[in-house]
């Protein structure tokens, strides 16, 4: 076994930025399609809803990793031109995670009281305004939970991109870990690294959700005396020390 040099750290480093970039662009283009597909899902013509249902069963249906490898080796060969492996894994990822967000739109949408669309319609609103409006302001607040799971699951998603030769942080593990034959310092600091993206993701949308909804979210807890330790007298102001304050003379 050898040392892991500073280039080999700066090496993982470089594969935990790409980790992010592609944690943000699957991220944008998943939610785009869930808000689409999610509303779809929901409209009064059954053509859509039957549309945006079959996207849903198909893509909830396949393997991440297979579709990744079909869109990077298969739709090439009909298209003519070469996607390279990082958008091939975004637009994988984020079709599929769409799919499973779309779900979530859908079921928060059908959360909105239907006497909340049937006001805005009558107030002239169109189906498209109704939506934008009145709807999806109202079933934002039920989304933040289960999107911040679907979010956490697609970060550790992105280590499937390491077996297309994506430099992800999962892919310089292995080059860290064949260079020097140590597994456990550098799987070690990948699995902290993984870690405290969705741990930072998760305060962030803990963070959306308490702004969504205030008071639906407890606040933290204020720290308390260290255990063993005697907590200090109340100070007493003016007025409650003043002879009689609060007590009859």
């Amino acid at each position: 076994m050898s040392e892991i040099t500073p280039g080999l750290w700066q090496l993982l480093l470089s594969g935990l930025w790409v980790t992010v970039q592609l944690t943000v662009g699957s991220a944008a283009l998943g939610g785009a399609v869930a808000l689409v597909v999610g509303v779809a899902r929901t409209h009064r013509r059954w053509i859509v809803r039957f549309a945006a249902g079959c996207y849903f069963e198909v893509f909830r249906g396949m393997s991440a990793l297979i579709l990744m490898f079909w869109i990077f080796f298969v739709l090439p060969l009909g298209l003519g031109w070469q996607l390279v492996p990082m958008w091939a894994a975004v637009l994988a990822l984020g079709l599929t995670y769409g799919a499973y967000g779309s779900e979530v739109v859908r079921g928060a949408l059908a959360a909105v009281p239907a006497g909340q669309r049937e006001a805005a319609l009558a107030l002239g609103f169109g189906p498209a305004r109704t939506t934008a409006r009145v709807l999806l302001p109202q079933a934002w607040p039920e989304m933040i939970r289960p999107l911040n799971n679907l979010l956490v699951e697609l970060v550790k998603g992105t280590a499937l991109v390491s077996v297309m030769g994506v430099s992800d942080l999962a892919f310089g593990a292995a080059l860290v870990r064949n260079a020097t034959g140590q597994s456990a310092p550098v799987y070690t600091v990948i699995l902290v690294a993984y870690f405290l993206l969705a741990f930072v993701l998760t305060r962030g949308m803990r963070a959306l959700e308490r702004r969504a909804r205030p008071g639906a979210v407890p606040p933290e807890p204020a720290p308390g005396p260290a255990p063993g330790t005697v907590p200090p007298p109340a100070v007493r102001t003016p007025a409650t020390a003043a002879p009689g304050a609060g007590e009859r003379r």
